[in-house]
């Protein structure tokens, strides 16, 4: 192989690359290895901190607009609920399983792209989708021809693809950037903003609900348009932090892991890595690059790849425990009402056909959601934080499966005992919240962190978009069921079987656990299953970028 001058310049401006045990001059392989090493042992920086924020908009942002319908389901009941004041079971189900469908397809598309064109083509993109759906939602109406609520359905779809891209987009980006000592720690914090974003729905839906308490009591039953102010603000104001965002997004530079072993271009990845280290946006993007011969991302590489169990066994691993997280977690997420209406907890009392009640009700579904992200939802998040990268992601994962199925069969098995009195139903909702900590605190942390380590940069972000998309089916098949299931026998009677399912996939996601490795405190390049040394064959081409 080819040496190349240890510094270069252009007319553009220059770079300067980390010295390797006193060499004057590197090889291609050596420069690649100790560009990487360069950003897995910085020190943590302001740009770590503004690639967690940017991140973590989107996730506060994806948080909101899912679970907010959770709340707006209710209040779309008094609009358009007609002479039962709710919403029926297959239109309950649509704008609840509308945003999952979507989802999985843009964690299937984004992560593709994200490894063709780039992560930072495609960062902002979804944003927008997300912005523009969200923003028509809230103007949807009614009409002969049109169902309001099949719009909100349409733009729900449409609001998850973008949703689904953040998903790869922002795992990858924030896990390609960060240092191996606190890669965990970084992609928690992001992944954490989901729990204020489910917060923040909860106390915007309350915020709203209580502005229009007067207009609500002083409407005639079933107060449909003061109802409709709220519903369309709780929906649009989801706009707001995805706009905040956009300009940062669009202004993320490209992970030098991407340039450097998919684009393949050594020279202009190590300015790269240099000038975000120090904090110095002058990027020369102009830089002569010498083209290298390194693993090309093809459909045979692919097979011959994920052909090897080793490597096999881990998206296995990673797929699976997502699907069988997604069952429980939105099976609970999304119907979280229906639950506690079920146990009688904070339900209101009187007349159903007073304006007091519709008040009471809509009021009561708005602090209960506040309480269950307090009490389990945040904590969970950050005690995750706290032990990621000590303790590891495999223990974490294990102990929070094995707990959940515990829970769960509690929950499943005692019901009718639970729900005979007050104090059972306390303890009910004790429970809830407990299994809402050891979800975050356990698979729903760690199942969005583990694959975005797992696997090479040329396949990273297609395969965390396999494995999130996995847990999207997971969520639309826990929606479907729960809706089919939850009226057998009687109005929400069957809860307590839905609860004996979800001990039952959580002992399956123990199982497949199992076949995830350790990633914490290694480098991606050491999880990645392929020998770095002499990872780039032969110097190409010089061209110009």
């Amino acid at each position: 192989m080819s040496a190349i001058p240890y510094q270069q310049s252009s007319s553009h401006g220059s770079y300067h690359e980390p010295e390797l045990k006193g060499q004057v001059t590197l090889t291609l392989d050596e420069r690649r290895r100790a560009a990487l090493e360069e950003i897995d042992n910085a020190p943590f920086s302001w740009f770590h901190i503004k690639v967690c924020l940017v991140a973590s908009v989107g996730f506060f942002t994806d948080a909101y607009d899912i679970f907010a319908i959770n709340i707006a389901a209710t209040m779309l009941g008094y609009v358009y609920g007609h002479t039962s004041n709710q919403l029926n079971a297959n239109q309950s189900l649509g704008v609840k399983v509308a945003t999952p469908v979507g989802t999985l397809i843009g964690q299937l598309l984004f992560g593709w792209l994200a490894d063709v064109l780039g992560r930072k083509r495609m960062y902002g993109v979804e944003l927008v989708l997300m912005i523009v759906a969200t923003f028509g939602q809230a103007l949807t109406g009614q009409a002969p021809a049109v169902s309001a609520i099949g719009v909100i359905i349409v733009w729900r779809v449409i609001m998850g693809v973008g949703v689904g891209g953040d998903y790869p987009m922002s795992a990858i980006i924030s896990s390609e950037f960060a240092a191996s000592r606190s890669r965990g720690r970084l992609m928690t914090a992001v992944f954490a903003a989901q729990g204020w974003g489910q917060l923040a729905a909860a106390i915007v839906g309350t915020i709203v609900v209580r502005a229009y308490k007067t207009e609500i009591l002083n409407a005639p039953f079933p107060c449909a348009v003061p109802v409709d102010y709220t519903w369309r603000l709780l929906i649009g104001l989801g706009c707001i932090p995805a706009v905040i965002a956009l300009y940062f997004r669009l202004t993320i530079p490209e992970t030098p892991r991407f340039t450097m072993d998919v684009e393949r271009n050594v020279a202009q990845a190590t300015a790269d890595i240099t000038d975000v280290l120090a904090e110095n946006r002058a990027t020369d993007n102009d830089i002569a690059a010498q083209r290298v011969a390194a693993p090309k991302a093809t459909l045979s590489d692919f097979a011959t790849y994920f052909g090897q169990w080793k490597n096999m066994k881990i998206l296995i691993g990673t797929s699976y425990s997502w699907f069988a997280l997604d069952i429980a977690f939105y099976g609970l997420g999304l119907n979280s009402s229906i639950i506690l209406t079920a146990i009688n907890f904070g339900s209101p009392t009187g007349n159903k056909t007073s304006s007091l009640y519709v008040y009471q009700n809509l009021y009561n579904v708005c602090i209960g959601n506040i309480i269950l992200s307090v009490a389990g939802l945040i904590p969970g998040y950050w005690v995750s934080f706290l032990f990621i990268d000590s303790w590891g992601r495999k223990p974490i994962q294990l102990m929070g499966f094995s707990i959940l199925t515990i829970l769960f069969i509690i929950m499943g098995f005692a019901y009718d005992a639970l729900d005979a009195t007050t104090s059972g139903r306390d303890a009910f909702v004790f429970l809830y919240c407990l299994t809402n900590f050891f979800q975050n605190f356990g698979p729903n942390t760690t199942t969005f962190v583990i694959p975005g380590e797992a696997f090479p940069t040329r396949y990273r972000s297609t395969a965390y978009g396999i494995s999130a998309a996995s847990g999207k089916l997971g969520a639309i098949i826990s929606q479907v069921g729960f809706a089919q299931l939850i009226n057998i026998g009687g109005t929400n009677r069957f809860v307590q079987h839905i609860m004996e399912i979800f001990a039952a996939f959580m002992l399956t996601g123990v199982i497949s656990t199992l076949l995830i490795s350790e990633t914490k405190q290694r480098t991606l390049e050491d999880i990645s299953n392929e020998e770095q040394e002499g990872y780039i064959k032969e110097a190409g081409n010089v061209t110009r970028s």
